[in-house]
């Protein structure tokens, strides 16, 4: 751990740069994982120590953007963060994924590697912890891609898998009880696109959010179709999936191997689809870290502390 402390010329100045309710102070602190606390006319940084220097540099390359400009808008802090956020590197242009209502940037490089494996292959799997941006990132790339007539359609599929509950005790029909396993993506739509669209989308079938047990039979052709919480798949449900892959498609396969839900006696399909599929031409596996974790600095400090501890439940084996 390590402090340092920032001066400023004046309050305006500060609260300029902190922005509305302090966004933008919320939004360094959180992408880079530090303690920051106002005192005075100083800004006290604590953290570790390359999470503290690269806060310095970001907190006075906006000092610089306020001095100079006498504002500070969002794609300020985006930019100055995706140069400094990752040890002052880069993500290469054009790794950006473009919808009609938000530029969706890559924030790290695990994510910017990520994004290019799925722009050049036909079928991805990711790996890595939540909160790094699986789910989210293959949404926007498959927005991006009907937008950009690509594609037809977009499917969005999951396992209904128990974690921990009984499906059978949750009220109402079949669909009201898969309804929470979905939600995620739909929350992930919602992000991206505003909710008149989403709702047209899905009224003319454009976009689909269906369980992994509806799509045996099908043949999905001209479209993005993305598999979440893939991890939580059989060997035989992977097989079924991934065999429904249509001419002119892509599938992209999202998972977390340290969150299976499945018995202990089962096999994970995406571990097992991994290794199986590694060098066919076409298919890449991107794999994340927790450096590339983009949710609140807690996120990352929990998934660090899980990792650490050599003594807790037995994982499924691999």
């Amino acid at each position: 751990m390590s402090e340092a402390t920032i001066e400023f010329p004046n309050h305006d100045q500060i609260r300029t740069l902190f922005g509305t309710r302090d966004q933008n102070l919320r939004q360094v602190r959180d992408f880079l994982g530090i303690d920051v606390v106002l005192r005075g006319d100083e800004l006290r940084l604590s953290g570790d120590d390359d999470h503290v220097k690269q806060g310095l540099q970001v907190f006075e390359a906006l000092r610089g953007i306020v001095e100079r400009q006498g504002q500070l808008n969002d794609d300020d802090v985006g930019r100055v963060l995706q140069t400094f956020g990752q040890g002052g590197k880069v993500p290469a242009e054009g790794a950006d994924v473009v919808t009609a209502n938000v530029n969706v940037r890559p924030r790290s490089e695990g994510q910017v590697d990520y994004v290019r494996k799925v722009e050049q292959n036909d079928l991805v799997f990711c790996v890595g912890p939540a909160g790094c941006g699986k789910t989210f990132l293959a949404v926007a790339m498959a927005v991006s891609a009907l937008r950009s007539e690509q594609v037809r359609k977009i499917v969005l599929v999951r396992p209904a898998v128990e974690a921990g509950e009984k499906l059978g005790f949750l009220p109402g029909d079949l669909f009201a009880k898969v309804n929470p396993y979905l939600r995620p993506l739909l929350d992930s739509l919602n992000d991206i696109l505003d909710f008149d669209t989403v709702k047209r989308y899905m009224e003319r079938d454009v976009i689909e959010i269906v369980p992994l047990a509806f799509m045996r039979g099908r043949t999905l052709n001209n479209t993005f179709v993305i598999l979440d919480e893939g991890q939580n798949t059989t060997v035989t449900q992977m097989m079924m999936f991934l065999t429904r892959m249509g001419m002119g498609s892509k599938v992209v396969v999202t998972g977390d191997i340290t969150q299976i839900d499945l018995p202990p006696h089962v096999s994970s399909g995406l571990i097992d689809a991994t290794r199986r599929l590694a060098g066919i031409e076409r298919v890449a596996i991107a794999e994340m870290t927790g450096r590339d974790i983009v949710r609140h600095r807690l996120v990352k400090e929990i998934v660090r502390a899980y990792e650490k501890d050599q003594h807790g439940p037995k994982t499924h084996k691999r």
